[in-house]
């Protein structure tokens, strides 16, 4: 006596029974026994790649439609969701919508289990366990299932919740009847047919003697008995559509049954508020970026860091306000009232890296010293596109990496030397190279704070890092950048800078640090961003006991 036992991944149960619409709301619980035999049916033709239904599976099905199942159903609740869905026609020149209800059982992690009373032989048992283990939803394609097939000895009726209607049963105060829909036992249905069938083609008797019928009442023969299918498997196998062409009011070889369930087996409760989980802060979120063709070379180019960076910067602000007014401060390293963090540069830095070094932009950094909170994260995370100048569709986005600054020395080898480059080794560098262009932050001047030494030194002490000690200007090269390539003017909303000029430089400090480091103008986009120049150089005084 086979017993399936469903257990639902996504939590949930979506069927509407069977005369019903969608929008009523109706729940199908349990599913039904004639939609349990269709969806074993349809699985053997998509999974088992039958042409037809083989000898074995069709004696198994006849004996499943011979016996109504009893249930052993989970504790459910109904629930629903409400959208518009678009209907194709224009209405002064928008186009129309109808509001649709989705509504479901939430069925939670217990499982259903579904019991037949009849033998079914050791190949019979074997095909329905297949198929159960096979298949992939039950009901609408949003409940996903898994299923299998229990021993014979593990559950029985008495173990079950709904059961059919039998003949001077009598239930307590706390059960209901419900309608569902059925197999006619196969012989039945059949003996049906041969009456049915038999009168019609009287009434289109065939000709007397030898003589030929004539097209026309062949054609009429055959389209009198074409609304009833030859065998009950033939019926299983009809779409809704065809049945309903023949004008039938439910599937032919299917019959409305009684059964009982608990009254509570739908159970409406008081709605509890999820308990909010704490999302710790982080300081790194690393994205990966990748065109839909997968071609490496269509990505954006890497003097195009600073507009990438504020592309995804404003992307990601959007979906954190919500067309509303944003208070985020990693984010747009301002306070609740608008006025500039007082601890500069603690906020998010958006940078835009080539990580494979082909010359292309292929992963994004954000690094936030404050720490992203929970509505960045969810944000960042939630982001699947941006875009780029002159690109053959969107740029695809994907959440890569999260945590802190030593999370990203764990990158395979092949990205993660350029990752060491950009933080230095564990002790730190003290000689930094240009990987993107440094763009003065302020009008630059012969002498005093204002020189590219000063403004150099000024930048690094506004972030509380070592001194500069010197500095070299590097022509570009096959290994230097070269800054008039790089697009070095923000575009959505930052000021433009004082001196339209970039430099690639070669810094030396007083102490080593650790990266990130990014200086000067846009140093939040990409721009002046520094990688460390090979083990950091030793003086005396650091030999020193």
């Amino acid at each position: 006596m086979p017993t399936l036992q469903f257990r639902f991944p996504g939590r949930r149960y979506h069927a509407t029974p069977s005369g019903y619409h969608v929008n009523e709301g109706q729940i199908e619980w349990p599913p039904s026994p004639w939609r349990l035999l269709r969806a074993l049916i349809a699985c053997g033709f998509t999974t088992q790649h039958w042409s037809e239904i083989p000898p074995i599976a069709r004696r198994m099905f006849e004996k499943l439609a011979s016996s109504l199942p009893s249930y052993r159903l989970p504790m459910a609740s109904p629930a629903h969701s409400r959208h518009f869905m678009p209907i194709g026609t224009l209405e002064k020149g928008r186009e129309k919508t109808t509001l649709v209800f989705d509504t479901w059982a939430d069925v939670g992690d217990e499982p259903l289990a579904v019991h037949w009373d009849c033998a079914l032989t050791d190949e019979e048992t074997q095909q329905l366990g297949q198929l159960t283990a096979s298949l992939g939803y039950l009901g609408r394609s949003e409940s996903w299932v898994e299923g299998e097939l229990l021993a014979d000895d593990v559950m029985s009726v008495v173990d079950c919740n709904a059961y059919p209607h039998r003949h001077g049963l009598q239930t307590g105060p706390d059960w209901e009847q419900i309608s569902l829909i059925a197999a006619i036992p196969a012989h039945e249905y059949e003996l049906w047919r041969r009456e049915i069938t038999a009168k019609l083609l009287d009434e289109l008797p065939l000709p007397e003697g030898a003589r030929k019928p004539p097209a026309k009442l062949l054609r009429d023969r055959a389209t009198a008995v074409a609304p009833y299918p030859e065998t009950l498997l033939d019926c299983l196998t009809r779409d809704t559509a065809w049945w309903k062409q023949h004008r039938w009011s439910q599937p032919p070889g299917s019959q409305r049954v009684v059964y009982w369930r608990r009254s509570d087996a739908l159970q409406i409760g008081t709605p509890t508020r999820a308990r909010r989980q704490v999302v710790q802060p982080v300081k790194v979120m690393l994205l990966a970026l990748a065109t839909a063709s997968r071609n490496r070379f269509a990505l954006p180019p890497c003097t195009r860091t600073l507009p990438q960076a504020e592309l995804l910067h404003r992307a990601v602000v959007a979906r954190v306000a919500k067309g509303q007014r944003v208070h985020c401060p990693e984010l747009t390293g301002r306070d609740e009232n608008g006025r500039p963090l007082q601890y500069s540069h603690r906020h998010a830095h958006i940078l835009p890296v080539d990580l494979d070094g082909d010359g292309h932009l292929d992963h994004v950094i954000v690094y936030a010293p404050m720490g992203l909170g929970q509505a960045a994260q969810q944000a960042i995370r939630t982001l699947d596109r941006t875009w780029t100048k002159g690109g053959v569709g969107d740029l695809q986005i994907a959440l890569a990496g999260i945590g802190d600054l030593d999370t990203l020395r764990l990158l395979p080898a092949l990205l993660g030397r350029r990752v060491a480059q950009m933080l230095g080794p564990p002790e730190g560098a003290r000689i930094w190279v240009s990987e993107t262009p440094f763009v003065p932050p302020r009008f630059l001047k012969h002498r005093g704070g204002n020189t590219l030494f000063g403004q150099i030194n000024s930048e690094l002490a506004s972030r509380g890092l070592p001194q500069l000690e010197q500095f070299d200007e590097l022509r570009p090269n096959s290994d230097v950048i070269s800054p008039r390539k790089y697009v070095r003017r923000r575009q959505r909303g930052g000021s433009p800078p004082p001196v339209d000029v970039g430099y690639a430089l070669r810094l030396q400090l007083a102490a080593p640090i650790n990266g990130p480091l990014t200086l000067g103008y846009a140093s939040h986009f990409g721009l002046g961003l520094f990688v460390s120049e090979g083990p950091s150089p030793t003086t005396s005084a650091d030999a020193a006991p």
